[in-house]
């Protein structure tokens, strides 16, 4: 018999992670497309995030058909969070005039996510930002494919501290902090030290 589950952390009840989670107004419309072989991911940060921002809105899904709309929300300048050799490194914003960001974050692995953008050309069109300098990922759990690397709420974190500062949106990372902690825990010290260990 399945154990109960939250559901609006979708984690067991006896894990719920909704005390931990914020209610963050920010200007940046953060939208999270969301490949569906991430939805029963234990650590399934893009819902996290979207849970804790309220301007932030979690699709799930390969093809969004209703992209052209999403993508024309008034009063917003809609950019692709993704690497390349073109994208912008995001910065703050100037004068209050400034038109705020539509945040588009692919959801999913490097190849899940590339994947949504091959899918959805609209999205490979959109210009692309990029964080300057990021931190090392706090995601013991998973190797990173390359130096860098976040989990997708990192990458919004550190998106936002960016953009909005002096506003700090760190508080987004406390679910996540307990989330990676609970599966250490669960998997025990050595195994983690052993299969997760610094190089």
């Amino acid at each position: 018999m399945p154990r109960p589950r939250c559901e609006r952390c979708q984690r067991p009840l006896d894990h719920c992670l909704c005390p931990l989670i914020p209610a963050l107004d920010s200007r940046t419309r953060v939208i999270l497309l969301q490949h569906p072989s991430e939805t029963a991911h234990a650590l399934n940060t893009a819902r996290l995030a979207a849970l804790g921002l309220n301007n932030a809105e979690l699709r799930i899904g390969e093809v969004f058909d209703d992209l052209p709309d999403l993508l024309a929300t008034p009063g917003y300048q809609p950019v692709l969070l993704f690497p390349g050799d073109d994208a912008q490194v995001l910065t703050a914003y100037g004068e209050a005039g400034d038109k705020p960001l539509l945040l588009i974050v692919p959801d999913g692995t490097w190849r899940k996510a590339r994947k949504l953008l091959y899918l959805n050309p609209l999205l490979g069109g959109l210009p692309r930002v990029t964080l300057a300098q990021a931190a090392a990922s706090r995601y013991r759990l998973r190797k990173a494919p390359e130096a860098g690397a976040l989990s997708t709420i990192e990458a919004v974190v550190g998106a936002l501290n960016t953009l909005e500062q002096p506003a700090c949106f760190d508080a987004l990372l406390a679910p996540f902090e307990a989330l990676i902690e609970g599966q250490i825990r669960a998997m025990g010290v050595e195994t983690f030290q052993r299969n997760h260990g610094r190089e």
